[in-house]
């Protein structure tokens, strides 16, 4: 690295005005700085960011003034917890640098996260109330994972991407193994965005019975992508990633079209239930679109339900609870999905206007042999019962879970006994022969 020279007349615009650290500029400078210092025996240090984990919620909830004392005392904390001749700068709105010069390795680096970590997880004051948050760390050491600052700036982001990635409050330090993760991560995006503009993204289609009389009476639409380089991704590795780099909305909306075009064509006392990601509750947006997608498919919205889980809700609940009121005013029912496996599910239950509640697959695949299960399981339905919800049960594998949960009253069910995810043509295959066996019991 060069030093450049520094200009005495612009050290005013090298200082963040909020918490008197300096900014983005200054980072550089003092980088570009150390590393000329040590040029000619170029010992390691390291460059770390962290980034305040939801931030922006807080922000838009309690109004920039209060986001301002926050960060003010994020930069207060900060500095008084680095180690001696470390430096702690602001880059970015929610984001911090810290420069030390005397951690030379992954341990090190790993250990101040944590040190940091625990002092940003205090409450703040706003005054009238206090909130807790949590941050994330991503560090780069010199000069292994970059002898540039924009190298080695780059390799602390990727570092704090996949620390973003791995969920809220965690320490990631830049090594090659990481690189190779998140270029294998960038090419994945790129194959799903192809597939996305080509159309390639299919919906496979998993029967919902009444568990009364063992009759279909919908189908839960499900994601499958099989790229002709990479194979089949699950849709646990492309739907997350789709949320993460911001297209989950093409893409569901693409998956939400051509599930309701094959609905179409099915008896019209059965349902199509589709799942929305967490992102799509945060967006205003969301039921204009869906109702959009709908209403130019055809499909009568009392014949769609809509699957969110309590985890999305949680992200933005006020606007999440205005998209669940306005599709359900167009008619459309709306599922919490997952239950029994969130954090304040009965909360949900009451704040919410819910049409169905999905018995996470957790409970129902120990129902047999577990007594707890099987206890959480009818308390689930006898709540449900008196909240007057329907209750669906996930993951149904075998005789002796249908016949537990039939004795328990649960309404429905679905799950590898009653039918695996199919395709367009063969799930009218099944709705074919499903028809031919009721009609020779008759």
């Amino acid at each position: 690295m060069t030093l450049s020279p520094v200009d005495p007349l612009d050290g005013i615009a090298l200082v963040d005005p909020l918490t008197g650290l300096g900014n983005a500029q200054q980072l550089q400078r003092s980088v570009l700085a150390l590393a000329d210092e040590r040029a000619a025996d170029p010992a390691p240090f390291t460059i770390g960011l962290a980034n305040i984990d939801g931030f922006k919620p807080i922000n838009d909830l309690f109004g920039p003034e209060a986001g301002d004392r926050i960060l003010y005392q994020v930069a207060h904390r900060l500095t008084a917890c680095v180690p001696e001749g470390a430096v702690v700068m602001r880059t970015a709105s929610d984001e911090f640098a810290i420069i030390l010069p005397l951690i030379f390795e992954r341990k090190g680096a790993e250990k101040i996260g944590q040190m940091l970590r625990e002092a940003l997880s205090a409450p703040f004051d706003l005054g009238d109330r206090t909130v807790r948050l949590s941050a994330s760390f991503g560090f780069a050491v010199y000069p292994f994972a970059g002898n540039t600052f924009d190298d080695l700036f780059k390799s602390a982001d990727t570092a704090l991407y996949r620390s973003k990635r791995r969920g809220r409050g965690q320490i990631t330090v830049y090594s090659h193994e990481i690189a190779q993760e998140m270029k294998r991560a960038t090419q994945l995006e790129q194959a799903l965005r192809n597939a996305i503009i080509a159309d390639e993204i299919d919906v496979h289609f998993q029967p919902i019975v009444d568990l009364r009389t063992d009759s279909v009476v919908g189908f839960e639409a499900l994601a499958r992508w099989c790229d002709a380089d990479l194979g089949y991704v699950s849709p646990a590795v492309f739907v997350p990633l789709a949320e993460e780099r911001g297209f989950i909305d093409p893409l569901s909306e693409m998956l939400l079209r051509k599930a309701a075009q094959t609905a179409l064509s099915w008896p019209k006392e059965l349902f199509l239930s589709f799942n929305l990601s967490s992102a799509q509750l945060t967006d205003p947006a969301t039921s204009g679109r869906l109702l959009a997608i709908i209403n130019q498919v055809g499909l009568d919205p009392r014949r769609l339900e809509l699957e969110i889980t309590e985890t999305a809700v949680m992200a933005d609940a006020d606007v999440a609870q205005k998209i669940v009121a306005e599709l359900r005013a167009a008619g459309v029912r709306v599922s919490l999905d997952d239950f029994g496996t969130g954090q304040s599910s009965l909360g949900r239950l009451r704040d919410f206007s819910f049409d169905k509640v999905k018995i996470d697959r957790a409970f129902v695949s120990r129902i047999s042999a577990d007594r707890a299960s099987e206890h959480i399981v009818r308390a689930i339905v006898s709540m449900c019962e008196g909240l007057e919800l329907e209750v669906v049960a996930e993951g149904i594998e075998d005789f002796s879970e249908a016949v537990k949960l039939k004795a328990l009253g649960c309404g429905m069910g679905q799950g590898y006994f009653y039918g695996k995810p199919a395709d367009a043509v063969a799930t009218m295959r099944y709705l074919a022969g499903r028809h031919r066996e009721a009609n020779a019991l008759r």
